[in-house]
């Protein structure tokens, strides 16, 4: 098992951000990079005719399957195969995805008729385009322990790791790697796969009768770093951002892997949930309810006093806690957390899913400060009553180092979640929304930190 082929060494000592003075993190030599040559088939639909130009008798894509459809036999069959020789290189199954996306068009997008195989994939290659997910960032991490932990060595632990990929246009995917955290405190990533699969979509009832949601079936993925979430709803359409994964219990003692996550339409955001078993079917429904306009929002591992339990940043400063009967609507909200250090003054938020500990229920969080620096920190609340505040560390975790500040948005450090192993405590973190780095430190070191 080796780190990725794009990782590179952390080129201070220090690592990739700097140590508050006491040298509480320790920060790994692992650098994890956008990829350009990472690239998916998605589906694509070009833009109808602007009301001026719109004819009543065909509509764009009607017109662009009737050009495929006059394709002499001898002019489809070669041009498909340099089609299918091109996206042979990044793809498996290319002839597969093709036919598949013509069969989701055929009688919706296009009128229905009676094609040829080769005509088939032809009209299903020109509603499809390659996108590549992480041309430009691969930033904001999440993590969580791995459904299955065969092969993980003594005293390790095998986890899993999703990042969000910016690609053409800034749109916003979800992506994943897997990898260990081992006995000592070092972690290995496994290499991703040269290849990526796009999931197959099924509309499904949502958070709410009105707001349906989408399946994807991930299953022709031979490795999690195929799986690709790219935005498939009318308000994913401009991002799916930073999914903050959780394992959660429920109280007969299932296991449910969860995560929320921001879909950006252009026009707003809203707070979306991912719900999956094994990472193979994968459930996205949208949350509903006042509390769910805002960014940020994480689930607590396990219900708290017979409720689901998140926190969020209702107001854009302070971090509040929810409580809901119903994982999919939240209301209202208590304000628990606010500035109190420099580094914090400008706002607050949790980046990601509480854990829970002997002590409590420690929080990873970030503060924005003077010129719109943003630091990664740590709170601990009460694990019987979570709206008290028990200790905050008063300088932060990780600041954004002097050598590396610059990046996609300068004098930024962030988190979406922690994974502790023992007295372990794992943070993946991003560097300027550009790319992504780990620290650890020892859990009883950490709340010697705070006060």
């Amino acid at each position: 098992m080796t780190a990725l082929a794009n990782s590179d060494s952390c080129p201070s000592p220090g690592g990739a951000g700097d140590s508050p003075p006491n040298g509480l993190m320790t920060h790994l030599p692992i650098l994890l990079k956008p990829d350009p040559t990472r690239v998916v088939i998605r589906p694509f639909m070009p833009s109808e005719d602007d009301a001026e130009f719109a004819t009543a008798q065909c509509t764009r894509a009607q017109r662009i399957a009737d050009r495929v459809l006059a394709l002499g036999e001898a002019e489809a069959e070669e041009e498909l195969h340099g089609i299918l020789s091109s996206l042979s290189q990044h793809h498996r199954d290319v002839g597969r995805v093709l036919l598949r996306r013509y069969h989701d068009v055929n009688g919706l997008s296009i009128a229905a008729a009676s094609v040829s195989p080769d005509q088939a994939h032809l009209i299903g290659a020109y509603f499809s385009e390659e996108y590549a997910f992480e041309a430009a960032a691969l930033f904001n991490p999440s993590i969580v322990r791995a459904p299955d932990q065969a092969g993980a060595p003594a005293g390790g632990l095998r986890f899993i790791l999703s990042l969000r990929g910016v690609g053409e246009g800034h749109i916003s995917s979800i992506t994943f790697r897997t990898g260990v955290l081992l006995a000592d405190g070092s972690v290995t990533i496994d290499p991703p796969s040269e290849q990526a699969v796009s999931p197959r979509i099924k509309h499904i009832p949502g958070g709410a009768p009105d707001d349906p949601g989408v399946r994807l079936f991930c299953d022709e993925s031979r490795d999690l770093s195929e799986t690709i979430i790219f935005p498939v709803t009318d308000r994913q359409r401009h991002g799916v951002e930073d999914l903050r994964l959780v394992r959660f219990a429920d109280d007969d003692g299932n296991v449910t892997y969860l995560g929320t996550y921001t879909a950006v339409s252009g026009g707003d955001i809203r707070e979306e949930l991912l719900r999956t078993t094994d990472f193979q079917t994968i459930d996205l429904t949208a949350l509903h309810g006042a509390a769910t306009r805002n960014k940020g929002m994480a689930l607590f591992p396990r219900k708290i006093a017979g409720r689901y339990a998140m926190l969020g940043r209702q107001d854009h400063e302070n971090i509040w806690l929810l409580t809901s009967s119903d994982l999919y609507r939240w209301e209202g909200g208590a304000k628990i957390v606010t500035p109190r250090w420099p580094w914090e003054f400008i706002q607050m938020g949790n980046c990601g899913s509480p854990i829970e500990i002997d002590e409590g229920w420690l929080v990873i969080t970030h503060g924005v400060g003077a010129v719109r620096n943003y630091c990664i920190g740590a709170c601990l609340l009460d694990r019987i009553d979570p709206s008290k505040v028990l200790a905050r560390v008063t300088v932060p975790l990780v600041r954004p180092s002097e050598a590396e500040r610059y990046g996609y948005v300068p004098n930024v450090v962030y988190s979406c979640g922690a994974l502790l192993h023992g007295r372990t405590l794992l943070l993946p973190y991003a560097i300027a929304d550009n790319v992504t780095s780990f620290a650890t430190v020892q859990l009883d070191r950490l709340m010697m930190a705070m006060k």
